[in-house]
């Protein structure tokens, strides 16, 4: 394996964040360091979630957040490995996250949109969720516009 690292810079006007994409055989400590180390570069203000794991408390990094839903009275946030208990309200929580990150889809569910493998826009005017783990969902009429502006600005849906 090389020790360095193969960087290409690709400018693009349609790009409105900068995205990084990491090409490698395998997850390695070299891998993660160059996350963190960009992570830190980009000045991320945005603080790791404090989700409960049985008796211990869990610091989330919000990259690893697929989606924040509540069922019955309690708050979940579930990541691709795992779903954690949250000890905060969902609006709280919202406040929080980075909104360029992160959608609220509905009363109840808040999804990382990095985390999207691809919305289903049906006919009957609903928006399904699909994430890179598997996991549906969908987005309620009250926050269809919402949902729908969001897609636009990106380019992922046109008039």
């Amino acid at each position: 394996m090389k020790s360095m690292v193969e960087i290409e810079v690709v400018i693009d006007e349609k790009c409105i964040d900068p995205k990084v994409t990491i090409k490698t055989k395998a997850n390695t400590e070299q891998v993660e360091n160059i996350i963190y180390a960009i992570e830190n570069a980009s000045k991320n203000d945005f603080p790791h979630i404090v989700v409960n794991d049985y008796d211990r408390m869990v610091f989330i990094s919000q990259r690893d957040i697929v989606r924040i839903y509540t069922e019955g009275r309690r708050i979940f946030l579930q990541t691709e490995d795992n779903t954690y208990t949250v000890k905060r309200t969902l609006a709280g929580l919202e406040e929080d996250l980075n909104p360029s990150r992160f959608l609220r889809i509905s009363q109840s569910e808040i999804i990382n949109l990095y985390k999207v493998k691809c919305f289903d826009i049906g006919v009957s005017g609903t928006i399904g969720v699909e994430f890179d783990c598997g996991v549906k969902s969908w987005a309620s009429r009250s926050r269809m516009k919402q949902v729908r502006d969001i897609l636009k600005k990106n380019g992922t849906i046109l008039d």
